[in-house]
C-alpha cells in the first residue's frame, strides 16, 4: 500500500478497509522519509511547512501557474485558498508508520527513498514487523545492509517514480552479491514473465512491479491519464525533478520540459517543488480534460508493453504463464542428461 500522500488518518481508513477484505493474510505499507531534505531536524509540524514553505521562491508559483494558464487549464475559483501541503519528511512520514504498525496484518514497511533513520528501524523490528527500503546503486545497497534491514529492493533506472540510473541487468547482480544472505526483491521495467525470469536468473527472490498495475481495470489514475499511458512509447518517459524535487521517471509532457529547459526556474530540492507544485496539480485534477499535457504520470519504461487494460487478475496470470512458458523453454535448450 503506496502510503505517500496520506494523512494519518486517512491510512488508517485505508488499512481498515484493507483488513476487511483480506481477512489475515498479510500486507505491506511503502512510506518516503529521505536522508536529506529541507527542514530536516525540525520535529514540529507547522514549524517544518512554514520553513519549507519560505524556501520557495514566489516567482516559482508564478511561473508555474503562467505555465497552466497559456496551456488552457482554468485557474482556481476566485477567493480559493490552499493549505501548502508537506510530504517527503520525517514529521509527516513517521506518524503513517505508527498508524501501519497498529494493524496485526501489517507484515511489512518499506522506505522508498534511502536507508530509513535508526530509531524507525527499530521501531519496525521490535513490532516483529520486516523492514526494508529500495536502492538505485550499490553504494546505497551497502547502506542498506550496514543499517540491518530485512530485505533489500534493488530497483533498476527503467523503474517508474524515484529512481536512479543504473540499468537492472547491471544492478540486480551487484546488489546481490553486496546483500549477501539478505533477501533482495528486483524492481525496475518488470512487466513480463521473461522479465521476472531474468531477476531470478540474477539472484533476486522476489520481484516488485509498480508501472503494469497503473492501467488495470482496478487502479485509480484518471482515465486521462491511463490513456496517456496506453499510448505511450519507451521512448517517452524521462527522469526529472519538476514535481517532487527528486528524480522521477515519469511520461514527458509540457510540464516536465518546461521545467527541465534551459533558461526557466530550475526545479527545487524536495519538499519545496511538490509544495509548490500542489496548487497546480489540485488545478489538473479539477480539469483533467484540459490538463493531459501536464499530468504528473509517473510510470517505468515498461509503458511501452502497456497497451491494453485487463483485470489485476489476468495482470498476474500473464506474468506467471509467461514465466513459466520462459522456463520450458530454456530447459529445452540444455542437453539431455
Amino acid at each position: 500500500m503506496g502510503a505517500t500522500g496520506f494523512t494519518p488518518e486517512k491510512l488508517q481508513i485505508e488499512l481498515d478497509w484493507i483488513d476487511d477484505k483480506v481477512g489475515d493474510r498479510p500486507y505491506g505499507v511503502d512510506v518516503i522519509i529521505p536522508k536529506r531534505f529541507e527542514g530536516r531536524g525540525e520535529k514540529d509540524l507547522e514549524k517544518q511547512r512554514s520553513q519549507v514553505r519560505s524556501a520557495i521562491p514566489d516567482h516559482y508559483y508564478d511561473f508555474a501557474r503562467q505555465l497552466l494558464d497559456e496551456g488552457g487549464v482554468p485557474p482556481l475559483p476566485p477567493g480559493k485558498k490552499l493549505e501548502d501541503r508537506l510530504s517527503m519528511t520525517d514529521t509527516v512520514s513517521t506518524p503513517l508508520v505508527d498508524v501501519a504498525l497498529s494493524h496485526p496484518n501489517c507484515r511489512l514497511i518499506a522506505n522508498a527513498l534511502g536507508t530509513p533513520p535508526t530509531d524507525v528501524i527499530k521501531q519496525v523490528q521490535d513490532a516483529g514487523v520486516l523492514i526494508g527500503a529500495l536502492c538505485g546503486s550499490a553504494k546505497h545497497a551497502q547502506y542498506h545492509v550496514d543499517a540491518g534491514l530485512d530485505f533489500i529492493i534493488a530497483q533498476g533506472g527503467e523503474g517508474g517514480g524515484h529512481t536512479g540510473t543504473i540499468g537492472s541487468v547491471v544492478l540486480w547482480p551487484e546488489v546481490v552479491d553486496i546483500a549477501g544472505d539478505i533477501p533482495v526483491i528486483a524492481a525496475g521495467g518488470i512487466g513480463s514473465g521473461r522479465q521476472m525470469h531474468a531477476a531470478l536468473a540474477c539472484g533476486a527472490q522476489g520481484v516488485w512491479c509498480g508501472s503494469i498495475w497503473l492501467t488495470t481495470v482496478e487502479a485509480e489514475p484518471s482515465e486521462a491519464s491511463k490513456e496517456a499511458m496506453l499510448k505511450a512509447t519507451s521512448s517517452d518517459t524521462v527522469r526529472s525533478k519538476s514535481f517532487t524535487g527528486k528524480h522521477v521517471r515519469m511520461l514527458r509532457n509540457k510540464w516536465t520540459n518546461a521545467w527541465d529547459a534551459p533558461g526557466n526556474p530550475a526545479s527545487l530540492g524536495a519538499p519545496m517543488q511538490m509544495m509548490m507544485a500542489g496548487e497546480s496539480i489540485v488545478r489538473m485534477n479539477r480539469h483533467p480534460d484540459k490538463s493531459q499535457d501536464f499530468f504528473f504520470n509517473p510510470v517505468g519504461q515498461i509503458v511501452g508493453s502497456m497497451n491494453k487494460t485487463i483485470s489485476a487478475k489476468d495482470q498476474v496470470m500473464e506474468l506467471v504463464t509467461e514465466y513459466l512458458e520462459t522456463q520450458e523453454r530454456l530447459n529445452a535448450l540444455l542437453p539431455d542428461a
